[in-house]
């Protein structure tokens, strides 16, 4: 973790531990921040569809869960919190808000959602060690993620020098009709009502 940025760790210490429950870290990559999370005292499990990424973090973190596993792979009402950094960079403007319905239909009601990315004044791709990656206005992620059923709780962005700009959002699940929708959209049949 000495590689990440220290203002990084106190977000996702401070949110991850404000979550009553389980998160999943989609698409945790070497499975560091998973780890991180589960140092904190949450109840985290990491999931990534590349075989080599969870064959190596099990490896290199055998007291973590992660498996193989994707944004689209989520279930409905599955998790109390969602971390998805720099995990979404890799969605195309065109495929991003079906990857924003999975994350918010995911959630259970109440549930918080963080997401780390590259910020710039206009959506551009760029290459990445991974695979094309894109930059994101942080305006224009806010109300991508707001549509889909997301209450903005805060907005974070950070220049260095000797890196890309730096955006982060939390945000968490409306309990509005906006959100039968989003589950809708998300292919996932609508909540049962109770009493």
């Amino acid at each position: 973790m000495e590689s990440t940025h220290a203002e990084d760790r106190q977000l996702v210490s401070r949110w991850g531990r404000q979550i009553n429950g389980p998160i999943i870290d989609v698409g945790c990559g070497p499975g560091h921040w998973t780890d991180f999370l589960n140092s904190q005292g949450c109840d985290v499990r990491g999931i990534d569809p590349t075989e080599e990424f969870i064959a190596s973090a099990r490896r290199r973190f055998p007291d973590c869960r992660f498996d193989l596993g994707s944004v689209e792979s989520l279930r409905a009402d599955s998790t109390m919190g969602i971390l998805a950094w720099y995990s979404l960079i890799h969605h195309d403007p065109a495929g991003l808000d079906a990857a924003l319905q999975k994350c918010s239909a995911a959630l259970a009601p109440g549930g918080s959602f963080l997401v780390g990315f590259f910020t710039a004044p206009a959506h551009a791709p760029f290459a990445h060690a991974v695979t094309t990656a894109y930059f994101w206005p942080l305006n224009e992620l806010v109300s991508r993620i707001e549509r889909v059923g997301f209450t903005t709780v805060e907005v974070h962005e950070r220049h260095d020098a000797s890196s890309r700009p730096h955006g982060a959002i939390v945000a968490q699940r409306s309990e509005s009709g906006a959100f039968a929708e989003t589950r809708k959209a998300a292919g996932f049949p609508a909540a049962s009502s109770s009493g």
